[in-house]
């Protein structure tokens, strides 16, 4: 196993773009770990770092290494669990990239859910827009991602696509709260909070927008689904939100409401849910990818 360890040596000194970085993190002396990058470069034949005059970078040798390394990491994950598995005991780790709809609620409750039946896993949950999501999945960093309209999908091997029609969010005094369903063109007559354009939401409106030849001008934007969720509230500012990010209970929203913006302005978009294409996940993030799955399709209209 020595080699594994040598190879966790070098994930972190690529993490951290530094020997010493790196090594304070290790518990190492920056001239032990040192020779121990050296001595892996000698037994490669190449360098696999270039040594700037504020630390390290990997160069395309070392690129191609740092992808071997990750993928071996992630296999011995997917072992340990397949091991844990055998004595009835299920072990592991879960890491996951999501768009910020999915934090306050459903991701919490599904998490309390697995975790009351197995304990002994941990999670990691971090949030990524829709370009970093699939980057999190190709370094290994994410096992699982669920992305509300993502740019690209080369690398992304989608397990489930979800629905999700777009919610005007305000305050229940809003003129527009007495609506069971709004109209964009309605919405636009008065101040608007959105996210940056990173976000799938934003994304959307500005397509819809185009095709009505209507004008997008924010009054706010953001890149804090939060900050803007309270926004609406403090006056006559409207804010979008997708389904799975607004509260299930209405009681729970205190000030705010949501209501469905009308299909014939703005289509429904997507939350997708995958996995890395090609990997084996290991067993607890598979299991807990078929119980988001089963949820999410008993939840919402699936594509």
């Amino acid at each position: 196993m020595r080699h594994l360890r040598t190879y966790q040596y070098v994930d972190v000194v690529a993490r951290t773009g530094s020997i010493r970085k790196a090594a304070q993190e290790l518990a190492l002396t920056p001239s032990a770990l040192n020779r121990r990058v050296q001595a892996l470069e000698e037994e490669l034949g190449v360098q696999i770092f270039e040594r700037l005059s504020r630390g390290v970078r990997l160069n395309a040798a070392g690129e191609i290494l740092i992808q071997h390394i990750r993928a071996q990491a992630a296999d011995m994950e997917r072992v340990k669990s397949r091991i844990a598995d055998l004595s009835g005991v299920r072990r592991g780790n879960i890491n996951i990239a999501c768009s910020q709809a999915l934090i306050p609620y459903f991701l919490p409750e599904q998490i309390a859910r697995y975790r009351a039946e197995h304990p002994a896993v941990t999670f990691g949950v971090y949030v990524r827009d829709r370009a970093a999501a699939e980057q999190a999945l190709t370094s290994f960093a994410a096992d699982v991602a669920l992305v509300f309209e993502p740019v690209r999908l080369a690398e992304f091997h989608s397990l489930l696509e979800v629905r999700q029609p777009l919610h005007a969010v305000m305050a229940r005094e809003h003129p527009l709260a007495a609506a069971t369903a709004v109209r964009l063109r309605d919405c636009l007559g008065f101040p608007v909070a959105l996210p940056s354009e990173a976000y799938g939401v934003r994304a959307l409106l500005e397509r819809a927008v185009a095709r009505m030849s209507l004008q997008l001008e924010p009054v706010t934007q953001s890149d804090s689904f939060e900050f803007l969720r309270h926004l609406a509230g403090t006056g006559d500012v409207i804010s979008f939100q997708i389904p799975i990010g607004i509260a299930p209970d209405p009681a729970a929203t205190g000030p705010l409401v949501s209501r469905p913006v009308d299909p014939r302005d703005l289509p429904d978009g997507i939350l997708y849910m995958g996995q890395l294409r090609g990997r084996s996940l290991p067993v607890a993030a598979a299991r807990f990818a078929d119980q988001l799955a089963t949820v999410l399709s008993e939840r919402y209209e699936c594509s």
